[in-house]
C-alpha cells in the first residue's frame, strides 16, 4: 500500500514536472501562433476599408469574392502545380543523394557540401544566379538557343521556377535522409545479404520503409514551403507573366 502510495506521488510529481517544462513553450505557442491563426480567421469574416474604419460582419462573403477573383484562382492553381510536381521529385532527389553521401568513402563531406550548398545560399544570391541562366542571349540557356526566354513565356515560366525550387530544396531535405540513413544499424543490411537480398531489394524492404518518418516530415515542410515560395516569383519574373 506504501509503495503504490510512494509511486502515485512519483507521477504526479513527474506530471507537474513535465508541464512546467512545456508550459512556457505552450504559452510561447498561444501567444505567436494559435492567438493570430485565431485572429485571422475571426477578422475575415468582417469587412472594412479605409473610408469605414468600424468593420461590418460580412460572413463567408469575403471568402466568396476571392474564389471569384482571376489572379487568386491563377495563383492557387500555380501553387497547385509547384506542390504537385516539386514535392515528389524533391524526396526522390534528397533520397539519392543522401544514399549517395553515406556510400561515399573518400572526400565525404565535400560531397554533402556540394549537395546542401544551394540550400544555404541567400535567396536574392538564388534567384540571380537562375536569373542569369534563365537570361536570353547571354545566359547558359541562351548559348543554346538565343530565342529562348523561359521567364517571359507563360508556357515555360512555370517548370522553370519549378526546376530552381527543387535544385534549392533537395539538399535541405538530403540532411535529414542521410541522419536516418546513419541510424540504420549496419547489422541490418549483413543480415540481409546474407540471406541474398540485392542492393534494390534491401533499398525497398528494409531502407525505405524505416526511412518513412523523415519522408513524412519532408512532405509536410516541403508542402508548406510550395506556398511560401512568391519572393522568388517576384524577384525573377516581378510576378508576371502569368
Amino acid at each position: 500500500m506504501l509503495m503504490n502510495r510512494k509511486t502515485i506521488q512519483k507521477r504526479k510529481a513527474v506530471t507537474i514536472a513535465a508541464w512546467v517544462l512545456i508550459l512556457p513553450s505552450f504559452l510561447f505557442l498561444c501567444a505567436f501562433t494559435l492567438y493570430p491563426i485565431v485572429q485571422t480567421l475571426f477578422s475575415s469574416l468582417y469587412s472594412e476599408s479605409l473610408s469605414n474604419v468600424h468593420a461590418t460582419f460580412a460572413g463567408l462573403q469575403n471568402y466568396a469574392d476571392l474564389f471569384q477573383d482571376d489572379v487568386f484562382r491563377r495563383s492557387f492553381w500555380n501553387n497547385l502545380i509547384v506542390a504537385a510536381v516539386t514535392i515528389p521529385v524533391e524526396i526522390l532527389f534528397a533520397t539519392a543523394m543522401a544514399v549517395f553521401a553515406n556510400s561515399v568513402k573518400h572526400g565525404r563531406w565535400l560531397v554533402r557540401l556540394a549537395f546542401f550548398y544551394p540550400v544555404i545560399l541567400p535567396m536574392i544570391a538564388a534567384a540571380n544566379i537562375w536569373l542569369f541562366i534563365y537570361t536570353p542571349q547571354y545566359g547558359l540557356v541562351g548559348m543554346l538557343n538565343s530565342n529562348w526566354n523561359l521567364l517571359g513565356n507563360p508556357q515555360t515560366v512555370l517548370p522553370a521556377i519549378i526546376v530552381m525550387l527543387i535544385w534549392k530544396q533537395s539538399g535541405y531535405f538530403m540532411v535529414f535522409y542521410l541522419s536516418g540513413l546513419q541510424n540504420i544499424p549496419a547489422e541490418v543490411y549483413e543480415a540481409a545479404k546474407i540471406d541474398g537480398a540485392g542492393d534494390f531489394r534491401i533499398f525497398r524492404s528494409i531502407t525505405w520503409p524505416l526511412l518513412k518518418p523523415i519522408t513524412l516530415f519532408a512532405f509536410i515542410i516541403a508542402l508548406t514551403d510550395s506556398y511560401k515560395m512568391v519572393d522568388y516569383l517576384y524577384l525573377m519574373t516581378d510576378g508576371g507573366p502569368n
